[in-house]
């Protein structure tokens, strides 16, 4: 069954203010009230389309959450100020002292530092498992487990969860399934495989530009009710909010994102093949050599590929930190964090994304020092792109000049 999402945003249709086609910003932090009694209302979240204060919410982050709500095919959702401000204002908002969270062993570096050293000073602790084998992801629940958490798309080794799988597992132990959507919007549609909670960081594909820093949680009315709630609502309490001229301008970006995610995953594909061919060790979702190609494959809208993420293996962190430093310098993208942007971005996860993970576990995982990861750019040429790639390892000797086509 294939979803098409993008469609459904294409559908979304506000008017500004001043029959405007981009819906006027709210540029206020506080808003009035007619009679006193509305004030009182609004403070028990009794009083439907009342602004209250942009902390709570505001107009500009309403548009941009129920067109993320949409996309994600859930009831609601609600902005944030950056994608960890997502993470942990659900973590916080579902689990108390003593309670336990089962999550991937292989997720971003922010979530493994919040979940690993933060989480236990309120003593909510963590076991981190491989989300691939369903078995111990099951052996690892516990009667005190609440959350069972994953990337779709793991960061940085590109390990698939069975989004499905992990679902039945969730609701055979009454857990809820909350899923990192981040490295595969539109490719993977988390909700409608059974994931409870989707959070994104909007700083990477969704806004696509690198010029903001954003987060969302996709789900139920009744969550996102209780993370605005005033008395005792992380998103209300804990303060990461998003800025209403940030909120904006990501929804006038979001409109793009079902060309740019083609393109990004066709360049993506195009890459990896050229990779593999030539001997590199390629790890990349649309390989049939990847481990859970045909679990992405099962799960993916078709229309949009395998995404833009892929990494490369070149054998030690010296080659790899050469080669980035090389291929920056003949203009192929920058040596920088993140993701989505239109220039491809690269960086060695070992010593930057993930360098919360200790290195004996970054080893156990797989996490090599040699590893780059890349997130492919919208380049128009990829041949050429590609070409110039080449060039470089070759004249690094991380390629043979007979490995060439």
């Amino acid at each position: 069954m294939s979803f098409k999402p993008a469609n459904e945003i294409q559908d979304l249709q506000y008017f500004g203010e001043f029959g405007g086609v981009n819906p006027s910003i709210s540029d206020s932090s506080t808003y009035t009230f007619l009679s006193a009694k509305t004030m009182f209302d609004t403070f028990e979240g009794n009083a439907d389309g009342c602004y209250l204060y942009s902390r709570h919410s505001s107009p500009s982050n309403l548009y941009l959450g129920e067109a993320l709500a949409a996309m994600e095919g859930t009831e609601t959702a609600t902005v944030t100020a950056s994608g960890m401000g997502a993470i942990t204002a659900v973590m916080m908002q579902l689990c108390a002292a003593g309670d336990h969270i089962v999550s991937s062993r292989t997720i971003y570096g922010g979530t493994y530092a919040f979940l690993k050293n933060f989480t236990p000073k309120f003593r909510v602790n963590t076991s981190f498992v491989d989300i691939t084998k369903i078995d111990l992801v099951e052996a690892a629940i516990t009667k005190n487990t609440k959350i069972l958490y994953c990337e779709s798309v793991s960061n940085p080794l590109l390990e698939v969860a069975d989004i499905k799988a992990l679902s039945k597992l969730a609701k055979k132990h009454n857990l809820t399934l909350v899923v990192d959507n981040t490295f595969s919007p539109l490719s993977i549609s988390a909700a409608k495989l059974g994931a409870d909670i989707v959070i994104h960081s909007l700083t990477k594909f969704i806004n696509g530009s690198s010029d903001t820093v954003g987060g969302v949680i996709c789900g139920s009315q009744e969550l996102i009710n209780n993370l605005r709630n005033v008395n005792d609502g992380t998103c209300m309490l804990l303060g990461a909010t998003m800025d209403s001229l940030r909120a904006a301008s990501i929804l006038k970006n979001l409109r793009t994102l079902h060309i740019r995610i083609k393109q990004h995953s066709y360049n993506a594909t195009f890459l990896a093949n050229k990779f593999k061919a030539d001997g590199l060790k390629t790890v990349y979702p649309g390989l049939e050599s990847h481990t859970s190609h045909n679990t992405f494959k099962a799960m993916m809208n078709t229309d949009y590929g395998f995404g833009g993420m892929l990494t490369i293996d070149v054998g030690s962190l010296d080659k790899a930190n050469a080669l980035m430093e090389l291929m920056q310098e003949r203009n192929l993208g920058y040596l920088a964090v993140s993701l989505g942007f239109y220039k491809t971005l690269f960086s060695a996860p070992g010593s930057s994304t993930s360098s919360e993970i200790p290195e004996e576990e970054q080893k156990e995982m797989g996490l090599s020092d040699g590893l780059i990861r890349f997130s492919i750019g919208l380049d128009n040429d990829i041949e050429r792109t590609y070409e110039t790639m080449r060039d470089c390892m070759i004249e690094l000797g991380i390629l043979k000049p007979q490995h060439q086509a």
